[in-house]
């Protein structure tokens, strides 16, 4: 028995080798892996995602139990543009039986966050819902369920959701809702052309904010749908209180009106008055406009070239170089230099988007409520200055 224990001895020391090479590596010491996080965050301040995914890949391999290094590393990866390297890693975080509350609240938000960024936003719609009931959280979850509404055009759960985040955060959410609102207005009446609620809509955007400009526009379209002139008229007005901006938005609509009731003393009287307050120059060329047809050509020269040195103007100038062109004029050169000036002010204007956006510097062609660019809201605006108003 002796002699076969002396045997067995080696098998035991091979056995004992066999098993510790098969064992998973032990973990890295807290202050190597300490020094590492804090070498990632170095890189990310740096703007060296690449390099910083490296540590906290390594960090991983390390030590699986770290949250923290999981989470940071799904960001990186959803940042990187790889969201199902990110729904991968939030994933097998969440699967884990042993997760704490508030750990399994971060990994679910963060999911939630790579089905948005991959535009699956049913999926992500559910996990911000479930991330909503945990109240260190919630604002964040709300915030992302009122951008999936915004993108699906859900609108009266976009409106629930600013109001639950306007109350519980005291931020000022009735110009969003205000916009909203705006939204259904169209839509309804796109179709069902139900007037009766779209006045409801837009008296629900006024209720949210009483400087909605897009709500007065609409209110006067539809005004003038039925050929309530007056109030179509009062409607417009509301611009000028509202946004000073937008007034070039808000002239087609008075000159309509004003025509309609043939009353052009009124309307020349509207424009004079605007142009104190008003700083473009949209006011003074279709003030031009009437002094020509009433006054003659020469008092809407005069007129134009005096304003002009005031609110300098590329559409301004381009206007008043066409009111100076004349066939019978004797004078053939200045003639023909009008006309190449005038080509070249039109080239300048083709060139120069009449709109653009005041958060991001988006241009564009016709008027958006929402950017398409940032996607803010009420941002985009006519152009002021030398090339534009």
């Amino acid at each position: 028995m002796l002699q076969l224990l002396w045997l067995l001895l080696p098998l035991a020391a091979l056995s004992g080798w066999w098993i510790g090479r098969r064992r998973a590596p032990a973990p890295a010491p807290r202050n190597e892996l300490a020094g590492q996080y804090f070498q990632g965050l170095n890189y990310l301040l740096n703007e060296q995602p690449d390099r910083a995914i490296e540590v906290f890949t390594r960090m991983v391999e390390l030590d699986e139990d770290t949250v923290e290094t999981h989470l940071t590393l799904g960001n990186l990866f959803r940042r990187r543009g790889e969201a199902d390297r990110a729904v991968r890693i939030h994933q097998n975080l969440i699967a884990r039986p042993s997760l704490a509350t508030e750990q399994r609240a971060a990994a679910l938000l963060e999911l939630g966050r790579d089905y948005l960024a991959a535009g699956l936003l049913d999926r992500a719609e559910a996990l911000f819902l479930e991330v909503r009931e945990f109240a260190g959280h919630r604002r964040l979850a709300l915030r992302a369920l009122l951008d999936i509404y915004q993108r699906e055009k859900e609108w009266e759960k976009a409106i629930q959701t600013a109001s639950t985040l306007q109350r519980e955060t005291g931020e000022r959410y009735g110009p969003l809702m205000a916009q909203f609102a705006c939204e259904q207005a169209e839509m309804h009446l796109q179709r069902h052309r139900d007037a009766s609620t779209v006045r409801q809509y837009l008296r629900r955007a006024f209720g949210y904010d009483r400087n909605c400009v897009r709500a007065a526009l609409l209110l006067s379209d539809l005004e003038q749908a039925e050929g309530r002139w007056r109030p179509a008229i009062k409607a417009a007005q509301r611009v000028e209180s509202q946004d000073l901006d937008y007034i070039p938005e808000a002239l087609p609509r008075l000159e309509a009106c004003y025509r309609a009731i043939n009353q052009p003393r009124q309307l020349r009287a509207e424009l004079e008055r605007l142009l104190a307050s008003y700083p473009g120059v949209s006011v003074v060329m279709k003030l031009a406009e009437i002094m020509e047809a009433e006054e003659g050509r020469q008092a809407a020269i005069d007129f134009l070239a005096r304003q002009l040195r005031e609110r300098p103007s590329v559409r301004g100038l381009n206007r008043l170089i066409g009111l100076n062109i004349n066939d019978e004029d004797p004078d053939r050169r200045r003639q023909r230099d009008l006309h190449v000036l005038r080509d070249l002010l039109e080239a300048l204007q083709v060139d120069t988007p009449p709109y653009r956006c005041i958060d991001c510097g988006f241009e564009a062609r016709q008027l958006h409520w929402q950017c398409p660019g940032c996607r803010a809201w009420a941002t985009i605006k006519p152009v002021r200055g030398l090339k534009g108003e």
